[in-house]
């Protein structure tokens, strides 16, 4: 007999799950989404010659599992040019280039000189015994002050928009973590890691940055043709019930009995769908952050700035200005601004400015108008493109409930068999990281 699968999401990390579980025969699956269109926060928009993207703009080759679903679905994978090497950290005035190895740290006007020969010592520090040691506290303890500032921290805003004093290390960045706990150090666990013999399949998580020709929605779209007769849009009021061994569940079109349950959403929607499901348990979930971030994407038929060879540029906390970053996509991505013009991506708010969402589109276009025109020398500000997003979900932060909410859903699953808690409420947030967790849901079912 077929197995029943429900998915509820139809997010990259539902639709992935469902691309695996079409591979057999034996289950019959069904994605229910309660917005109009799948993908989630993963959206690409085209306009007046710009294609840009109104969630993540880039993905990384950060596992083989990543590589496998866009070689299964025959994507053409637009790869970032040379200049994505480069990064940017504003300090004081001006930008720097973030050290890309011991040398650079050592020379980069970004670190003091106490903590330089600070790094020198590092790869003969303790490990720390902390599992729940903050990244800052971490980074403090093993390189100083200076590299959690102008490294760190900028590196955490790019990502999490986050704060690394709330960060728990070992499930935020837990790779590493795991550098000092089995190599005893970030540099020279980074060089014996570099050294170990890689299987094929691993060397497929290459991590390049990459997008798609058409942008990321080509990923969405290749899964959407491959699973539409599997998925059911607008369903709306989502509501599981469990009676005996198996899952009802219900939405507005009506109701089914499943044998599994997938859950894919965000942690604040679980209490109104699974409300089986103690409120204990629920809660230490529930209380997940999520940071508050406003995106806009800027484009300038004829770019007049300063000359952007760079992934883009991170502003650490320290130095107070209004925005988080920019990435400047048209610098390492084909076809994503007219020629001669450009693309950015900008990002304000945050987990410590979360007041940004709420700011009316004037003041967001008059902070961005102040901020680029100074910190990128552009002398004519006349963007062709101005498109604000607000992501009040934007980004789940693994703080120090991490450990609880693990508990929590390792518990909840083993008390109702059946039911299955993914999402990037765990396991990590990257697009790597939902397709690595949809593949190895799909191989546990």
């Amino acid at each position: 007999m077929s197995k029943k699968v429900a998915i509820i999401g139809a997010g990259l990390t539902g639709l992935s799950i469902g691309h695996h579980l079409k591979k057999h025969k034996d289950v019959d699956f069904h994605i229910f989404e309660k917005d109009n269109k799948v993908g989630g926060a993963i959206q690409t928009e085209k306009k007046n010659g710009f294609v840009f993207e109104t969630g993540p703009s880039t993905g990384l080759m950060g596992t083989p599992e990543m590589a496998e679903l866009l070689e299964e679905l025959d994507c053409k994978i637009d790869y970032a040019d040379e200049k994505a090497k480069f990064r940017w950290v504003w300090k004081g005035n001006d930008w720097q280039l973030i050290p890309n190895g011991p040398i650079g740290g050592i020379k980069t006007p970004l670190f003091t000189f106490s903590d330089k020969l600070r790094l020198l010592g590092e790869p003969f520090r303790k490990p720390g015994t902390d599992p729940n040691e903050s990244l800052a506290d971490m980074v403090r303890r093993r390189m100083g002050k200076s590299f959690l500032d102008y490294a760190v921290d900028p590196f955490i805003l790019g990502i999490y928009s986050g704060n690394p004093e709330n960060l728990v290390t070992k499930y935020a960045m837990p790779k590493l973590y795991n550098l000092e706990q089995d190599y005893g150090s970030f540099i020279g666990g980074s060089i014996k890691k570099r050294k170990e013999p890689k299987s094929d399949r691993d060397k497929k998580a290459s991590r390049k940055t990459f997008s798609l020709s058409g942008g990321l929605s080509d990923l969405i779209d290749a899964l959407n043709t491959e699973l539409k007769d599997n998925i059911t849009l607008s369903a709306t009021n989502i509501k599981v019930d469990k009676a005996g061994e198996r899952f009802t569940l219900k939405h507005y079109r009506g109701e089914e009995t499943y044998d599994y349950v997938i859950s894919t959403v965000g942690a604040w929607a679980l209490p109104d769908i699974f409300e089986f499901i103690s409120k204990g348990k629920m809660k230490a979930i529930a209380k997940l952050e999520y940071a508050r971030v406003v995106q806009v994407s800027v484009g300038f038929d004829n770019w007049n700035g300063r000359e952007l060879k760079a992934f883009g540029g991170l502003v650490p906390f320290k130095e107070n200005r209004d925005i988080l970053g920019a990435l400047f996509l048209s610098s390492f991505l084909h076809g994503r601004a007219p020629v001669g013009g450009a693309l950015l991506s900008v990002f304000l708010g945050g987990v410590r400015k979360p007041e940004f969402v709420d700011k009316s589109d004037d003041e967001i276009k008059e902070i961005l108008k102040r901020e680029l025109t100074t910190m990128l020398n552009i002398k004519d500000w006349n963007p062709t493109l101005l498109e604000i997003r607000r992501h009040h979900h934007a980004i789940p932060q693994y703080g120090i409930e991490s450990e609880d909410k693990q508990k929590a859903l390792e518990d909840i699953e083993k008390t109702h068999k059946g039911l299955l808690i993914a999402g990037n409420l765990r396991n990590g947030i990257s697009m790597s990281d939902r397709v690595k967790q949809a593949y190895r849901i799909a191989k546990t079912l």
